[in-house]
């Protein structure tokens, strides 16, 4: 009894190691990738083959099938993705998944000449974990740190293997393990087992690991572990259901894809194991299997339901839309969903894109803004006010998550992302104030009956193609995330100002003269400091853009040094633009 209660806790301690080094190690992998894979998710085309690879690669770099479950939830029940392009991303990460198991498998190497030694987790694990800590503390660049971290998770995952290897010698020795090990021979109860055992823990990777551990005693034949791995793959489907509570109805779907996928996969091979089983009694499922051969079997069962599978996807969303009835509301929809937390760098990669989307409908309320002082209608004025309030939930929701996403674990450039975006968000929001404050200057101009003259017009029009090219460049500048652009938009916001500075003068000239009335002055101020504010903060999106890419939070000190008598770039676009721009009246 003792020796029983003894392996027990240490192969509850070598679970715990290895569920530990595989949550550093795939966020260190995740901190890697910078959500560059997860971005190319919003970017789904219905090629499914290209699913298939997002799918292996993005599950690949996270470790983690169930993570990327949860992501699609999260992006569906966000409006981002379309629930049908996630069957076959979802295929793809079922293959993806398999990778862990074969580098599991290098627990069960035997022998003993020099290389075979080497590749032991006994030795490359200290090996790996010594490397890391030295990168972690001698490195003073975040994507070494990063490698690092991975190198630590895998070797305190390996780690974990061992001592689950090592708790178990003793209850293999034992008079009762057969018998434990017996009840795994009905395949059913082997299954079921399994599916429970795997969703208690919500690791599909964990439950393989403890499987070959086992395998290491020499009692578990292909006949028990085949079923087993079948109720894993069940298992790891618990995750999604339970991130599936309180969303959408499409959203649900990608769940019920998920374990109908796999809950198919498990009965096609139960059908067959049985008819090999009572037909042909076929020898090698009695025959012992290690470590390599479940990674094997867990290779074979995941590539070959997925190709089997694959050709029938529009039975599968089919399935999935009659067991989630009814029509998906978009009213459901949720700006970012709070699942994508749980992988920080693909939260932050929506937020950008949510961002971007905040950007157009403030670039788009401005035009319209603009267009009114022109062309005045009540429909117009009342567009810009739905823009404005739809800026508001932006400002609200996505300063709020960003808030929360700072909280995380993530990578010093990704924090530098998140800082930024708080900055542009609500410069964005300002923007869709100063909208609405245009379209209120529409609307006592058309009220009023005001009328500027030629002149005033002709200045009013160059200045509002101005603003025009400056919100245009911002955007592109932002959606593109270009230094390019956003190196542009500082020499024509100074030009602005120029214009602004001119039209004001003009106009007191012309009020000395008698050739305006006080009125319209105040009118004409009112559009002025708008149309100056709005370009400030298309200055400030920009020098947001340009300090994150040069790692530099001195705002003042770049504008400083960019309008300098020695920044040629600077003074060769600023004389462009002044050209274009000028308000003098030609001979």
């Amino acid at each position: 009894m003792e020796t029983v209660i003894f392996a027990i806790i240490g192969l509850l301690g070598g679970v715990a190691f290895f569920l530990y080094g595989m949550t550093i190690m795939s966020s260190g992998l995740e901190k890697m990738t910078g959500g560059g894979l997860e971005r190319a998710l919003g970017k789904m085309t219905s090629n499914p083959f290209k699913g298939l690879a997002l799918g292996a690669g993005i599950t690949i770099a996270i470790q983690s099938s169930s993570a990327l479950t949860v992501m699609l939830v999260g992006l569906v029940n966000s409006g981002v993705m379309q629930f049908q392009q996630t069957i076959s991303v979802i295929m793809g990460s079922n293959i993806g998944t398999t990778l862990t198991a074969w580098l599991l498998s290098l627990v069960g190497l035997e022998g003993g000449n020099f290389f075979t030694n080497l590749l032991k987790p006994s030795t490359f694990a200290p090996i790996a974990a010594f490397i890391g800590i030295l990168m972690i503390m001698a490195s003073k660049k975040q994507k070494s740190k990063d490698i690092g971290m991975i190198l630590i998770g895998f070797s305190v995952l390996m780690t974990g293997m061992s001592l689950m290897s090592d708790a178990m010698e003793p209850l293999t020795e034992l008079d009762n393990f057969d018998q434990f090990l017996s009840v795994f021979k009905n395949p059913i109860v082997a299954v079921l087992i399994s599916t429970a055992f795997t969703g208690i823990i919500q690791s599909s990777a964990a439950s393989v690991g403890i499987l070959q551990t086992l395998a290491l005693s020499g009692g578990v034949t292909y006949g028990m572990a085949i079923p087993i791995i079948l109720g894993q793959n069940i298992g790891t489907c618990v995750t999604s259901l339970i991130s599936s509570i309180g969303v959408n109805k499409n959203a649900k779907r990608v769940a019920v894809l998920h374990i109908s996928f796999n809950i198919i996969g498990t009965l096609i091979y139960l059908v067959a194991f049985y008819i090999i089983d009572l037909i042909f009694k076929a020898p090698f499922l009695d025959s012992s299997i290690d470590a390599l051969g479940i990674a094997i079997v867990h290779s074979v069962f995941n590539v070959s339901v997925t190709v089997i599978l694959l050709p029938f996807s529009k039975f599968l969303i089919k399935l999935a839309e009659k067991t989630v009835r009814g029509e998906a509301n978009e009213e459901d929809e949720v700006l970012i969903d709070e699942r994508l937390l749980a992988t920080p760098s693909f939260a932050l990669s929506e937020c950008q894109n949510a961002t971007g989307k905040m950007a157009e409908i403030s670039v788009e309320s401005l035009n319209s803004a603009i267009k009114l002082t022109d062309k005045y209608s009540a429909e117009g004025a009342n567009d810009v006010l739905v823009k404005e309030d739809a800026l508001d939930k932006y400002e609200d929701k996505l300063g709020s998550y960003i808030v929360k996403l700072s909280g995380k674990s993530i990578s010093d450039n990704d924090s530098r992302r998140a800082a930024q975006l708080l900055h542009c968000i609500g410069d964005f929001e300002r923007i869709g104030d100063h909208a609405v404050n245009l379209a209120d200057v529409a609307k006592e101009i058309h009220e009023k009956k005001i009328d500027f003259s030629p002149t005033a017009k002709r200045e009013l029009a160059v200045l509002k193609d101005a603003i025009q090219e400056i919100l245009s460049l911002t955007l592109k500048a932002f959606t593109e995330d270009s230094v390019e652009y956003a190196t542009q938009i500082e020499p024509l916001e100074e030009v602005i100002d120029d214009i602004i500075a001119e039209v004001r003068a003009n106009h007191i000239m012309r009020l000395q003269k008698g050739q305006c009335t006080i009125e319209y002055g105040f009118v004409l101020a009112d559009f002025l400091n708008n149309i100056e504010r709005v370009s400030d903060h298309c200055s400030n999106v920009a020098v947001s853009i340009i300090d994150v890419a040069a790692m530099n939070f001195d705002s003042h000190e770049y504008l400083q040094t960019v309008k300098s008598g020695d920044n040629n770039f600077f003074r060769i676009k600023y004389t462009e633009y002044r050209n274009k721009y000028s308000i003098k009246e030609q001979a």
